[in-house]
């Protein structure tokens, strides 16, 4: 992201406006993200006045990473929001399992230890994966593909666990 965007703000909601000059983007082209990226649901009053949170914005940030910064098309961006989502929801089943004894952890790459500081973008990547919970599942070829990546990664983590809990009966 470029160093030119605002910091947010403490605040719990942000209007439309707001976030826009936050995420450097117009309003008009955030409501049309809305309807290209289901991920992305601002809450909305009456009026239907837009009402976005902390991690909808660090969503449009990285949304306007992609497509601004990155060159990705809007199909392409969408796929990779999802495709985040998707590593985030094996990331966190991954750390919520619980230790065999306190001799073995699971590491995934790009996990971090519970005591080691979660830098910025791993809570914009925790907030896309909260978000991403709701949608529906990719379908395109691309995504199916990623989803078999995680899926023999996971196999491959309850292969060692197993590995390391039949050695620790054996002792």
């Amino acid at each position: 992201m470029g160093n030119s965007l605002p910091p947010i703000p403490a605040k719990r909601y942000f209007t439309i406006s707001e976030v826009g000059v936050l995420c450097g983007v117009k309003p008009h082209v955030l409501r049309y993200w809305e309807q290209e990226f289901t991920q992305l649901r601002p809450m909305k009053r009456s009026g239907n006045r837009r009402y976005y949170q902390h991690n909808e914005v660090l969503m449009i940030r990285r949304i306007r990473e992609l497509l601004y910064d990155q060159g990705f098309t809007i199909h392409g961006a969408r796929n990779q929001m999802q495709e985040m989502g998707q590593v985030h929801r094996v990331q966190k089943r991954n750390m919520d399992a619980p230790e065999l004894d306190g001799q073995a952890q699971v590491f995934n790459n790009g996990l971090q230890c519970e005591d080691e500081p979660i830098s910025d973008d791993d809570a914009l990547e925790a907030a896309f994966a909260a978000a991403m919970a709701v949608t529906k599942p990719a379908t395109s070829a691309v995504s199916s593909n990623f989803k078999w990546q995680f899926v023999r990664q996971e196999l491959n983590e309850i292969r060692e666990l197993l590995s390391v809990s039949s050695q620790a009966l054996q002792v």
